[in-house]
């Protein structure tokens, strides 16, 4: 369904007097398979944004190749755009405008007869989940009904492939959980292939068949969820100690649960990755035990998409969107 091969951007920008050429996006490639959901991830400023812009004709590439929909996006971006739908963070809908009029209106820019258009966008509230909007200005809804207002006229014109950009940003989570309901419903009852940016680590782990991360202008992973979590060199261990004393003894059985990699000491807290922890645990703790350490806890985490994160880009996803 997508298909980019050294997709780049260049802007040219001052520094006082000197002209400079900035490297957005550089050499890109990826691939979508009909019928995916995937998420794409990147810190501010990775080229995440310049990325989407090229892939839905929004921003011609300096170089390099798309293929979106089965349309070239600089040879034919008409197509393109006729073939994707494009929900943008900031929405397209006019507050004061009724919501049936703003979907009918919209169907029309794509040469759809008045009145498919308007039984389409009846249908679309129905599964959407939009009962009595029709006649309601945007204005007057909720958060949540804003965001499928904006979901249903992307989807007017009946796209193979539909570009979400982030699309719960600033719902409560009630209504981003209910938003995630109807995006896999996208995929699992209409067959439409989901592009989705977004800032929730969580979110992306939930919806995404697979994840794609960008940092410096280059993908830097892509794979499914659980398959990048298995990257992260193991499980979180974390001992709250009883007595911040005993910490240098519980670092060495530590390191030596975790086959030398260093742990980590902060107060009474000493941390370390472990593979494959809870079946090596009850060891430890009986070591501990008989060693006199005393614990007031014990926590072990699977690795996490921010982990994730973390580790390939050195950054927190949920610090950058902070």
């Amino acid at each position: 369904m997508i298909t980019a091969q050294g997709l780049s951007r260049t802007f040219q920008t001052r520094r006082g007097r000197e002209k400079v050429t900035v490297e957005a996006v550089t050499g890109v490639d990826l691939e979508v398979a009909e019928g995916e959901i995937v998420g794409f991830l990147g810190p501010n400023g990775a080229g995440k944004t310049t990325t989407l812009r090229m892939l839905t004709t929004l921003l011609r590439p300096t170089s390099g190749t798309a293929i979106v929909a089965g349309h070239d996006v600089t040879k034919d971006p008409v197509a393109v755009r006729r073939s994707i739908g494009y929900v943008s963070q900031s929405g397209s809908t006019a507050g004061v405008a009724r919501a049936g009029e703003e979907v009918v209106n919209h169907a029309l820019l794509y040469g759809i007869p008045a009145d498919r258009a308007r039984a389409r966008g009846q249908e679309l509230f129905e599964q959407l989940e939009l009962p009595g909007m029709w006649t309601r200005q945007p204005k007057t809804m909720s958060g949540g009904q804003r965001r499928r207002l904006d979901i249903a006229m992307g989807l007017i014109h009946d796209p193979r492939l539909v570009f979400l950009d982030e699309p719960t940003t600033g719902l409560d989570p009630q209504a981003r959980a209910n938003l995630w309901t109807h995006i896999s419903a996208l995929r699992s009852e209409l067959g439409t292939t989901v592009f989705l940016t977004t800032h929730y680590l969580d979110e992306a782990d939930a919806l995404c068949d697979r994840i794609l991360v960008i940092d410096h202008g280059e993908i830097v992973a892509a794979d499914t969820p659980d398959a990048l979590k298995r990257q992260v060199a193991g499980d979180l261990v974390e001992l709250v100690l009883a007595d911040p004393a005993d910490a240098g003894r519980a670092v060495e059985h530590l390191e030596r649960m975790s086959d030398g990699v260093a742990a980590d000491v902060a107060g009474g807290t000493v941390s370390v990755r472990v593979r494959d922890a809870g079946r090596r645990l009850a060891g430890l703790l009986r070591e501990l035990d008989d060693a006199g350490v005393r614990l007031d806890a014990v926590e072990v985490r699977r690795p996490t998409l921010d982990d994730v994160f973390l580790t390939m880009t050195g950054r927190s996803l949920r610090d950058d969107a902070a």
